[in-house]
């Protein structure tokens, strides 16, 4: 029994939809390979998908940019102008741009004002001031940043400094003590001693 016919139209559910692309983006993917190799034809496909993945077929005797050149002969369509002139727009105002910035560099460094008029130069002057005002900023920020830093190393730097002094101290005392109970221990072995030999008379 046959499947029945589909209605061609966009599938509402995403997940369906992702589904059935992956399907027949496969199936006409191998269409094309068969018509080329059945019938040697010179064939090129292209797709994106909603997300703008690219997948692509083209037959091994050729490649795409062939393809197209090729279509533009036959069809008379110039199909790289449209390109070639978005280009050129682009570049064009790209240089001019590049123009006004470096014209914008010379006059920050007080080149070429002449052709400037006093409310242009007054604009000037107040974006250099407000420049001014910025880079000022950042270094006292800086500056305060660095102030903090060497502050919290030289606390560091001055409780390890306490801690090893504390630490010597007290090896400093354990030995005074340790010395002062070897000398008691003489004092008690001679007293002992003494004890002794009165005893023994």
């Amino acid at each position: 029994m046959g499947r029945g016919k589909i209605e061609i139209k966009k599938i509402e559910i995403p997940a369906s939809r992702q589904v059935t692309y992956s399907k027949r983006r496969l199936g006409i993917m191998k269409k094309a390979e068969e018509l080329t190799v059945l019938c040697d034809a010179q064939v090129s496909l292209v797709i994106f998908s909603i997300s703008g993945k690219l997948a692509d077929y083209c037959s091994p005797s050729t490649d795409i940019k062939g393809i197209l050149e090729q279509y533009q002969q036959v069809t008379g369509i110039d199909i790289w102008n449209a390109q070639f002139e978005r280009m050129q727009n682009i570049l064009k105002n790209l240089n001019e741009i590049n123009r006004n910035l470096r014209k914008e560099i010379r006059q920050r460094r007080g080149e070429n004002l002449e052709e400037l008029d006093i409310l242009e130069l007054r604009g000037l002057e107040q974006n250099l001031e407000e420049a001014h005002r910025v880079v000022r900023e950042r270094k006292y920020h800086v500056i305060a940043t660095q102030t903090d830093t060497y502050k919290k190393k030289l606390k560091r730097t001055r409780e390890m400094c306490m801690a090893l002094v504390h630490e010597l101290e007290l090896k400093d005392e354990n030995q005074q003590c340790r010395f002062g109970a070897e000398d008691l221990s003489g004092v008690y072995d001679g007293s002992i001693s003494m004890v002794n030999l009165q005893h023994d008379e």
